[in-house]
């Protein structure tokens, strides 16, 4: 067999963990499998090199912050490297550059394009554990890339789809995918399985289990994905294309904080100025979420929209830039202190009602909803982020 597994900067924060995951990837070396393993930086390595560059240049360049980021990665397949050595086993460790990950030149959230596996296959063959930098990658220019938040993730899919491994396993500090954030939700139940599509939506809406790009590669390529823990010996959530979850409404609930609310007021109500908006948006690389668009007076209207919070400063200065020419907007008014409130099932496709419940919930705990968004298996609100942890209760008790 060929197994492809990833571990986060938790599970590799000191020695005593990158000893405990080298131990659990030689035994399956030592059960005769071939083993890849992506490894993220360190604990909080990478926020101190955010603290160092800030200190040096409050608005670093993109591309120098990406030729820092990597720095995280590479110590640690290298220390793992030496900890397997010094357990007796073969390792060697490659960065992106080594292994030629191949990605767009989108500093700060490349996209994979093509992966070389020549060299891997080449260390497997000679019976080594392969160890390889998550999150980065190489452009066109030999410049080095990052793969944004959670990248890592996207690493282990794209190697295991590549190779055709036999199973692919994500490690992380909890047992799997639970129905709510536990540190939040006190009584949140993990899953056994999830399909593709629930566990993207809830990646996508704050599940910080797994990096959304990653499911959605896994769901394009077939790779049957176990999240378990690194810290025990549980069986962890497959997530796979199909799942059977009779009677069961929601599979989750997820909150985003990331969020910021933008209202471009005073638009004139033309066909097309909805697009103008949107692609000057989208020409600067920002994503945009949940949309409502309202009439104002005198020929008029409103569009409201969330960007992630990161994204804030730079949507801003992008409309202002083209606000009394293509946009011809009376202001641009901002909020930051909002979250997303989501829940997520295949359930919903069959039952009606779904979202009544969750509004319901919302109304016995007192919280107003600014804004919704919906989907076939998804609802999601936009509310006060002071009150993120008690809806997540509120809305969890009512399916759960």
């Amino acid at each position: 067999m060929l197994i492809v597994k990833k571990f986060g900067g938790t599970s590799v924060a000191d020695k005593e963990r990158i000893f405990n995951v080298a131990r659990r990837c030689i035994e399956d070396y030592k059960k005769g499998n071939d083993v890849v393993v992506v490894l993220s930086a360190m604990g909080k390595f990478t926020d101190v090199l955010v603290s160092q560059a800030k200190d040096i240049n409050p608005n670093p360049p993109k591309r120098e912050m990406d030729m820092l980021y990597t720095i995280g990665e590479q110590q640690s397949v290298a220390l793992m490297a030496m900890a397997m050595d010094s357990l007796g086993v073969p390792a060697v460790s490659l960065n992106a550059f080594q292994v030629k990950m191949h990605t767009t030149s989108a500093y700060g959230n490349a996209r994979l394009t093509k992966m070389d596996t020549e060299r891997i296959r080449n260390e497997l063959d000679s019976r080594k554990i392969v160890l390889v930098t998550g999150f980065q990658g190489v452009d066109k220019s030999d410049n080095y890339t990052t793969l944004g938040r959670g990248g890592s993730d996207t690493t282990a899919v794209a190697l295991a789809a590549a190779l055709h491994a036999d199973a692919c396993e994500i490690y992380t500090d909890v047992e799997g995918v639970y129905t709510a954030d536990p540190r939040y939700v006190k009584n949140a139940k993990k899953l056994d399985a999830i399909t593709y599509d629930e566990m993207l939506d809830l990646a996508s809406l704050g599940a910080g289990v797994l990096h959304n790009r990653s499911v959605e590669m896994a769901k394009r390529y077939g790779v049957q994905l176990v999240v378990r823990s690194s810290l025990s010996l549980a069986e962890g959530t497959v997530v796979k294309e199909a799942v059977d979850m009779e009677g069961m409404l929601i599979s989750g609930v997820a909150s985003d904080k990331n969020t910021a609310r933008i209202a471009v007021i005073g638009l004139e109500d033309q066909p097309g100025v909805a697009f103008k908006l949107f692609d000057h948006l989208a020409r600067h690389n920002i994503n945009v979420d949940i949309i409502l668009q309202s009439v104002g007076r005198d020929g008029t209207k409103d569009i409201s929209f969330t960007v992630a919070r990161d994204d804030l400063e730079e949507a801003v200065a992008t409309i202002e830039r083209h606000r009394n020419t293509s946009l011809k907007c009376d202001k641009v008014d901002v909020e930051e202190n909002v979250a997303k409130v989501s829940i997520v099932g295949a359930g919903m496709m069959t039952n009606p009602g779904v979202a009544a419940n969750m509004f319901a919930a919302l109304y016995d705990a007192g919280i107003n909803i600014k804004m919704i968004s919906t989907s076939e298996i998804r609802v999601t609100v936009l509310i006060d982020a002071q009150y993120t942890e008690k809806a997540m209760n509120a809305v969890h008790d009512k399916f759960f």
